[in-house]
């Protein structure tokens, strides 16, 4: 095979490789990304904001690696390549790896040359660590001998020291001072004490500069011969010297250049000093001394310069033959790898002066270690190198020739492979292909369903609008039955469409949630409303409790945080025949730390006594409640956690896989039995999805089900001290102030049940006290001494014993000494309630279940007889308040459906409005062109000719034209009515539920939006908005 081949093997790898790690990454981010094994992980070591932010980055990556890899394949890895660019690649190939073992080659080499220096500055520093040690133990022996003198000497008369006693004293020390070759004791002589001092001594002060000029070999060498010291001011001649260099005896040492420098400075400064290297006298080696002064002894330790030089007596000086020391240390260090040393001072860096060493190496690396010899003045420095060349770099030639032989071989290995799996790239092609078009199908199968929807939609709100018309008019018995069944069925049907509406955005990807304000207990309230008839008609109890620690207003969607709740209460309202259906909100960080502790009587001790399924066993998969730390004390971030507990049939334990499949129900009889199209868990969970939560249930057959979801609003206020005003504001705002003061004795068995009730009383204000049975009850009301004002019996123990019920009321009588005490009974079914209260025994005012706030509140002020009893609450709009906003109002509908102009223009006209139609937009254009005298206008959006979002721009552009005009007195005031601004306000009404939403009609210029067919509450909700 010739090497070309062997090189197109090479290139081959290349592809080989990468389908393999293109496979590998696909396999790890179905398995572990999807299925959330390895999210779980990284959830915990990022939290959830960090988690997300890993998850966008791999999905890019993973669809960046794809379209380089289907690139790749296509242009590079079939067959269509010509054989051009396939010598070209196979170049790049060889070129390549080539250029990557001459990489790693030179990357070894430079490990290798960094380790080699890496040794060398070791050496080094270790050589100059010990030099330096052994100078300063000979600097500090030498300081120690000028104190001694300046005792033994100066501090005595006579002197306890001669020549005699120095020598021998400094021979037999000489070990304490490893570095030095002698020390000598000069004194210090005025002119004046000269001549007394040389009779004293018996020699003449000798000079020494001429040994300077000229220096003398050892062998030469006579002290008698030299000539005698200069007249000057003072002298310093040596008197006391070590044997090794007792020729210096009698030489001044003023009289030299650098000694005397060197003299100068040490008594001046008080401190040990060092000369420049010199030749040392007779053994004309290199060498440095380095002095001492020696002072009185009482000189002071804070002396100034000019008091140290009054004060000195002589000079200590120490002789250092540098050049065997070093020599001395070097064979002390002795090792296999030899370096050269060269010691410089380096005082002068234009002219450094070499102490030791020779400049000769043959190998180019040199490290710098600096040396301190205790003189600030004097720098010094060791250079090292290695004596031996570096030797030849095998390990980084041998790899590098073996990375490149190994890429050869992989590609004379892999040549044959990628012949063979042609057939499965060009399958994979097909694969592909095929998969784009399955989703392009599936893309055009949502719209195609979101259009038919929509069409549907349309015709069914003029049949919803024309039944609900009919209604209002003279029906016998029959006929508004029949009407009643066929707007049920209406509704149910547009119910319908409005599910799979929801799963075609959900496909499509066109489902957004709205970021408003809204109070999460009214929300709550009206989904009770829509299930109270319901649970009445079965006997079971329906209940809201939420949480004082959650906020009651929150940013988020409203109406699909209440689609989410309506679709688990109506499952649970469909398979619950006795018992109870209780939803709670609450914190996460409030139940995060009860997911492990059990109870015996936590699925006992419930609102109706039945056994539930713990809803706690399907916390334990959430995200949020295995993150520590995920929940702050207070944040814009509200992380909720709802449940919804029923005691119904409970799901099978092998239907439990497929419960959020969409289309998919429990059994085939459910659909026959209770209705439903499978979708609304479907639904919810990625209505969940999109508020950041998770959704999961606990299930026992026979039992009951406990569905639980978390979902993450933002608070309505930006600080926590706005918080706490808020909840103080809006719980005074929300109740009747007629309640203020007012205290109420609950009676109830059931702590749960008693709790709700107590929450649900305690938003209008009023102070509950919860007793469980009769006898505490007297007793309460006996300590209270008439404090309490009313009674809130639970029907449950109103009907266990109607005798002690009897008995109970009539001591009630006696407690209040004939005063009225209003009793009031808590009741599931109004009717039941009826049968066992006989006005023998009292007369009590009923309050039916499910409690809400506005439902209490209505009864307690009509047994009170305060407040205002027909005050709408909760969105129970009486026909009253639209007929007194609508009354007399001109209102102009434009639609091109006559089937909804009708159902609009009636809706409207039930209410006393004046109501004109157009069917055009133009025609509204020159309907609203002031002057004019309408109040309002309901536009419809989709219209032939010009929709309504063109019409409202136009109407909005003439009306700030015309506005301007009159503000600069180019119209009349009169010619408009004296209107100085006008502005009709304009609201949208469509039943297109997916391109029409509210933010694109407030663009545009309207004032608000209203689906078809009216309903009372929408209808209120934003003409309140314009007419008082």
């Amino acid at each position: 095979m010739s090497l070309l081949h062997v090189f197109g093997f090479g290139l081959k790898v290349r592809h080989l490789l990468w389908m393999l790690c293109c496979w590998i990454a696909s396999t790890i981010s179905m398995n572990w990304f999807i299925d959330g094994e390895f999210k779980g992980a990284k959830t915990g070591l990022l939290g959830d904001s960090g988690s997300k932010m890993w998850f966008k980055c791999w999905d890019k990556i993973s669809s960046c690696g794809f379209k380089i890899h289907h690139n790749y394949y296509q242009y590079i890895g079939c067959k269509r390549v010509s054989k051009t660019w396939w010598r070209k690649l196979l170049f790049s190939w060889v070129i390549g790896w080539t250029l990557v073992s001459i990489w790693i080659f030179c990357y070894m080499s430079s490990q290798a040359t960094e380790k080699r220096k890496e040794t060398l500055a070791s050496m080094c520093d270790e050589r100059a660590r010990m030099l330096q040690d052994q100078f300063n133990v000979s600097m500090n022996h030498i300081q120690a001998m000028s104190i001694l003198i300046s005792t033994f000497h100066h501090g005595k008369s006579p002197s306890a020291i001669d020549q005699r006693t120095f020598a021998r004293y400094t021979e037999r020390t000489a070990f304490e001072r490893p570095l030095t070759s002698g020390v000598a004791y000069a004194v210090r002589v005025l002119h004046s004490e000269r001549e007394q001092f040389e009779k004293q001594q018996g020699w003449t002060i000798k000079r020494m500069d001429t040994l300077e000029q000229n220096p003398v070999h050892k062998d030469d060498y006579n002290p008698d011969l030299l000539e005698p010291s200069p007249i000057q001011e003072e002298y310093a001649p040596v008197i006391f010297a070590q044997d090794i260099i007792s020729h210096v005896v009698s030489i001044d040492v003023l009289s030299g250049k650098e000694d005397r420098e060197n003299v100068l400075r040490a008594r001046k400064s008080g401190k040990g000093v060092l000369t420049a290297p010199f030749r040392l006298l007779k053994t004309n080696r290199l060498g440095v001394i380095l002095t001492f002064a020696v002072y009185k002894r009482d000189l002071p330790s804070n002396a100034t310069p000019n008091e140290r030089i009054q004060a000195t007596d002589g000079y200590l000086g120490g002789v250092f033959d540098i050049e065997s020391l070093v020599e001395k240390l070097l064979q002390q260090l002795a090792s296999k790898q030899k370096i050269l040393v060269n010691v410089l001072d380096t005082t002068n860096q234009s002219h450094p002066i070499s102490m030791y060493g020779t400049n000769a190496s043959d190998d180019g690396l040199e490290h710098v270690s600096h040396l301190n010899f205790g003189d600030p003045f004097r720098k010094h420095e060791m250079r090292c190198r290695f004596k031996q060349k570096p030797p030849w770099p095998w390990l980084a030639i041998n790899t590098s020739i073996g990375f490149l032989l190994i890429a050869l071989l992989l590609g004379h290995i892999f040549h044959a492979t990628v012949n063979r799996i042609a057939k499965v790239e060009d399958d994979c092609h097909k694969m592909m292909e095929l998969k784009k078009q399955a989703e392009a199908a599936d893309v055009a199968k949502s719209q195609f369903l979101a259009t038919v929807s929509h069409e549907i939609r349309t015709p069914m709100n003029g049949v919803l609008g024309m039944l609900h018309m009919l209604m209002d008019t003279d029906l016998d018995v029959t006929q508004l039955d029949y009407v009643t069944t066929a707007q049920a069925s209406g509704k149910a049907l547009v119910a319908l469409i409005n599910e799979v509406l929801d799963q075609a955005k959900i496909e499509s990807g066109k489902l957004e949630l709205e970021e408003v304000q809204f109070d999460l207990q009214a929300v709550l309230d009206d989904v009770l409303s829509l299930f109270s008839g319901k649970s009445q008609d079965k006997g079971v109890e329906l209940a809201v409790y939420i949480s004082d620690r959650v906020p009651e207003m929150l940013i988020g969607d409203p109406g699909r945080f209440r689609q989410i709740i309506t679709n688990l209460m109506g499952n649970s309202i469909k398979f619950t025949e006795k018992g109870h259906i209780l939803v709670t909100v609450h914190l996460v960080e409030e139940v995060i730390d009860s997911i492990e502790v059990e109870t015996e009587s936590s699925t006992k001790n419930t609102l109706s006594g039945f056994p539930i399924a713990d809803g706690r066993e399907s916390w334990k998969g959430f995200r949020n409640f295995n993150q520590e730390g995920s929940a702050r004390s207070f944040s814009d971030s509200i992380n909720l956690i709802v449940s919804v507990e029923d005691t119904g049939e409970g799901i099978p334990l092998e239907a439990q896989s497929r419960v959020f499949t969409p289309f998919m129900q429990v059994g085939p009889s459910i659909s026959r039995t209770h209705g439903g199209t499978g979708i609304g868990l479907s639904i919810s969970k990625c209505l969940v999805g999109l508020m950041k939560g998770e959704i999961g249930f606990v299930s026992i057959p026979k039992i009951g089900s406990t569905f639980s979801f978390t979902a993450v609003f933002t608070s309505g206020c930006s600080s926590a001290k706005e918080y706490k005003s808020q909840k103080i504001n809006n719980q005074s705002n929300s109740v009747c102030s007629e309640f203020d003061g007012v205290r109420a004795l609950v009676i109830d068995p059931k702590p749960v049940r008693a709790k709700v009730s107590r929450y649900h009383i305690q938003r209008l204000g009023i102070h509950v006290e919860v007793v469980s049975d009769w006898k505490q009850g007297l007793s309460s009301l006996i300590r209270a001494n008439n404090a309490i004002h009313m009674v809130l019996i639970e029907q449950e123990v109103w009907d266990r014993d109607l005798n002690s019920s009897a008995l109970f009321i009539n001591n009630l009588k006696k407690i209040d000494n004939g005063a009225s005490l209003n009793v009031f009974l808590l009741s599931n079914s109004i009717s039941s309630s009826r049968a066992n209260t006989t006005p023998s025994i009292c007369n009590l005012t009923v309050i039916p279940k499910p409690l809400r706030a506005s439902m209490i509140a209505a009864s307690l002020q009509r047994a009170l007889g305060v407040g205002n009893k027909g005050n709408p609450r909760n969105g129970e709009l009486p026909s009253l308040s639209l007929q007194n906003l609508l009354l007399g109002r001109k209102i102009l509908i434009v639609d091109d459906n006559n089937v909804n102009l009708k159902v609009a223009a009636g809706a409207l006209k039930k209410y006393g409005a004046d109501v004109v139609t157009a069917t055009r937009g133009i025609e509204a254009i020159e309907l609203l062109t002031p002057p004019h005298q309408f109040d309002a206008c309901f536009m419809d959006i989709q219209m032939p000719e010009m929709d309504g979002f063109e019409a409202t721009s136009r109407i909005r552009d003439m009306e700030q034209n015309i506005n301007n005009r009159i503000q600069f007195g180019e119209l009349s005031l009169e010619t408009y009515n004296n209107v100085t601004n006008w502005h009709v306000p304009i609201v949208a009404m469509t039943a297109d539920v997916i391109q029409a939403t509210h933010e694109a009609c407030l663009r545009c210029g309207m004032d608000g939006y209203v689906s078809k067919p009216f309903e009372a509450e929408q209808l209120y909700r934003e003409v309140s908005r314009f007419f008082h």
